[in-house]
């Protein structure tokens, strides 16, 4: 049974999400703070977090990136729900490894259908099983153990910056708008914005390019949206 991890110093919240999730047939998780959250991220590897951004002591931010930097729950996809409205708490919760956002008041089924997408997504990446490996310019990628290199040095990546990373060096010199990458990263019934793109873009360039205001691997071309290299052959 799916897993998911729930975590808000509101117990009431905890409870009106997780009562809602089980009758979904989701098992879940409870904590009410952040390092109960990783904790049991660490020790019980569920398949999803839902993760309020301002809990006490430890903020959801710092939840977040201590879940990104640890090896044994990197790939943990996260929903980030918080209070605040405002566009740049959006922002950083996309730049620090956040894979969606949610803000309060909101719908369950909105959140139940968000939840839902990202577990597809997640189901979806594995039946790939992809075989082929990359290799362009000091960064290679094994498709099938998901093990991303620059110049020799392992990168870890978030769910989503990994799929954007893979479609991109799957289809090499091909130019795809905001909106297409959305579709093919993110999915159809996706809940995010066209700026989320650009949000993971900096994000992934930020860990695997030697200067991300002169990119060797995802470019960007203006008016349009972005491409990888068109040089470089997948496989070679």
């Amino acid at each position: 049974m799916t897993k998911i991890l729930v975590t808000d110093d509101e117990k009431d919240i905890v409870e009106l999400i997780s009562y809602n999730l089980e009758k979904e047939g989701f098992s879940v998780i409870k904590a009410y703070d952040g390092e109960a959250a990783l904790r049991i991220a660490k020790l019980q590897k569920p398949d999803l977090l839902i993760l309020d951004l301002m809990l006490p002591q430890m903020s959801g931010i710092d939840v977040c990136k201590a879940v990104r930097n640890n090896q044994d729950t990197a790939n943990l996809p996260i929903i980030m729900v918080t209070a605040k409205a405002d566009e740049t708490d959006k922002i950083i919760g996309l730049e620090i490894g956040a894979d969606d956002y949610i803000t309060k008041p909101f719908s369950i089924k909105e959140l139940v259908a968000r939840v839902r997408a990202i577990l597809r997504r997640r189901r979806d990446d594995k039946k790939q099983q992809l075989k082929e490996k990359f290799s362009y310019r000091g960064l290679k990628i094994d498709y099938s153990s998901y093990e991303i290199t620059v110049d020799g040095k392992k990168v870890t990546l978030s769910p989503t910056e990994i799929k954007l990373l893979f479609f991109l060096t799957q289809h090499p010199g091909r130019v795809y708008s905001r909106g297409q990458i959305l579709d093919n990263v993110w999915g159809h019934d996706t809940f995010v914005t066209p700026r989320a793109v650009d949000v993971h873009i900096k994000r992934l360039r930020s860990q695997i390019e030697k200067d991300i205001d002169n990119p060797r691997y995802i470019i960007t071309v203006r008016g349009v949206g972005y491409k990888f290299n068109e040089t470089q052959i997948p496989g070679t």
